[in-house]
């Protein structure tokens, strides 16, 4: 990865879990790679502790293709409204067939159900999201991080570092 060429897209509107977003934002950035804040309308969004953030292109705008990366962070109605608008939903698949890098952590996976992108894959993710994910064909698993190829994913904060740590890994590695 050379320095500020690697681009990451981070998908998320409000009510996300703030250190979900910003933990990660932050690993990548120290890693070199320039971190985008992809959301569905412009201005800024807030997580649920009050964090606030701007948003550097509304989702339907956003070319995939210049991102290297994606992370999805949780946080129940951030996941929520992202999986019900169709334009993220295809964004996220967009880096699945594109075979590049998605992180997701808690509830950050249940956009994944809508974009089709399960499929013998594993995973993990909040313990609610087991019988989503289940059903759409994943096999979950409960464990601080999994990773199945370009999918990285975790359960809660509490296990940001080692998310960070495997996204950052897989990045550098691409």
């Amino acid at each position: 990865m050379t320095e500020n060429t690697t681009k990451i897209a981070f998908l998320a509107t409000d009510g996300y879990e703030d250190s979900e977003l910003t933990s990660p934002w932050e690993a990548v950035t120290q890693a070199g790679a320039t971190a985008t804040l992809i959301a569905p309308e412009s201005g800024s969004i807030e997580g649920k502790k009050g964090h606030q953030a701007s948003v550097d292109f509304v989702v339907k705008d956003a070319n995939p293709d210049d991102f290297a990366g994606l992370v999805l962070p949780g946080g129940v109605v951030n996941a929520d409204h992202l999986r019900m608008d169709d334009d993220a939903v295809a964004f996220v698949k967009s880096f699945f067939d594109a075979n590049k890098p998605v992180a997701v952590i808690c509830h950050g996976g249940w956009i994944l159900t809508d974009a089709d992108v399960l499929s013998g894959r594993t995973l993990t993710s909040y313990p609610s999201l087991k019988t989503d994910l289940k059903n759409a064909g994943a096999t979950w698993v409960d464990e601080e991080v999994c990773v199945d190829g370009e999918l990285i994913s975790s359960r809660t904060p509490n296990d940001l570092p080692a998310f960070n740590r495997e996204f950052v890994q897989k990045i550098r590695k691409n």
